[in-house]
């Protein structure tokens, strides 16, 4: 099965990317200063991340936990460590925001396989072996919209690769929408108690 990327995915990436950057760059910066009030550290959450070809790359998100909670994947952490703003921020996807910045900057498509840590190694390796790493990971993508998280890596990648090797709309538009409808707000991160860890 030959995984590729929908018809004008950059272009189609760059057109809504760039516009929707510069729309927030007010609002982002509002949350940021809200985030540092609310808690200390910096309000920015930077995580390596695995990219298209196995190369990482560092992805941009508004801090929705504690300082000094530990670098992990959502699933394994618990509502322990989400400050009050990050659980609204979680909950309406606004966290998300600065990932905009890592579309324009061509480590991420608006659609595709969300992006694991290096430390997943048998996520990495599962969609390893489908082809999946030959596409740019997602600021949404298929399997968070079915509510299918990274604790079943096997189960991810098989969704995955049915989707991806397929035939898709131009720019994978369809699922873009349902996640700005509000498709895809289960959060595996607050939907578990359990140790503190990454953001």
């Amino acid at each position: 099965m030959s995984i590729r990327a929908a018809p004008l995915q950059r272009a189609f990436d760059l057109a809504i990317a760039v516009p929707a950057a510069v729309a927030t760059i007010v609002p982002c910066l509002l949350l940021l200063a809200a985030i540092r009030l609310e808690s200390p550290g910096s309000p920015l959450f930077v995580q390596q991340r695995v990219g298209r070809g196995r190369v990482t790359f560092r992805m941009l998100k508004l801090r929705t936990m504690r300082q000094g909670t530990v670098h992990a994947a959502s699933h394994e952490v618990g509502t322990a460590s989400v400050t009050r703003l990050g659980a609204v921020l979680r909950r309406l996807k606004l966290d998300e925001l600065p990932q905009l910045w890592n579309v324009i900057a061509g480590h991420m498509s608006l659609v595709g396989p969300r992006p694991c840590l290096p430390v997943q190694a048998d996520l990495v390796a599962a969609r390893d072996r489908r082809g999946l790493l030959a596409i740019r990971p997602g600021v949404t993508g298929p399997a968070q919209l079915a509510g299918i998280d990274m604790s079943d890596p096997e189960r991810l990648a098989a969704y995955e690769e049915a989707y991806y090797g397929g035939p898709r709309a131009v720019a994978d538009w369809p699922l873009l929408w349902r996640t700005l409808a509000g498709g895809g707000r289960g959060d595996a991160a607050v939907s578990r108690v359990g140790p503190a860890d990454g953001r």
